[in-house]
């Protein structure tokens, strides 16, 4: 029994450490992406800027590794096997991607715009005796263009 409560308490721990973290990452994303407005990032692979007026075009990437927690690794183990959306990577994936999107527009610094951006996600850190997901990547990388007016 002594070992029961043990468990639940170092899970209820982790739970809320992990809440804890993710909604902290999460008003960081917010308060970057209000920061980041007037820099558009878009798929087009060409703007409509005359070529006279292109000072400079550089690569700019962003990447971003992402962990989930054990308890919601727990869940999502749980969710397999009755079927259902699985929440708690949604979460990973939407986190992983809007930060790469975000250090992709923080190396781009002074640039008008940033064409042609794609984004990867693979999974990283995943043991081949064991499944689910440890880790998750995403990169975004795309070309930034700084427009002479």
């Amino acid at each position: 029994m002594y070992d029961l409560i043990i468990f639940l308490i170092l899970i209820t721990v982790g739970y809320i450490a992990g809440t804890l973290a993710e909604k902290r990452h999460y008003r960081s994303i917010r308060k970057r992406e209000n920061a980041f407005l007037n820099l558009p990032a878009v798929t087009m692979k060409s703007v409509d800027y005359p070529a006279k007026e292109v000072k400079s075009a550089q690569m700019v990437y962003g990447s971003a590794v992402i962990s989930i927690d054990y308890f919601k690794r727990m869940l999502a183990g749980l969710r397999n096997i009755f079927g259902g959306t699985v929440k708690s990577y949604e979460t990973l994936i939407d986190r992983a991607r809007r930060e790469s999107l975000l250090r992709m527009k923080e190396m781009a610094g002074g640039a008008t715009v940033i064409v042609n951006v794609r984004i990867e996600t693979s999974t990283i850190g995943k043991r081949a005796n064991k499944k689910g997901v440890g880790c998750l990547e995403a990169i975004a990388y795309g070309t930034a263009l700084t427009i002479e007016r």
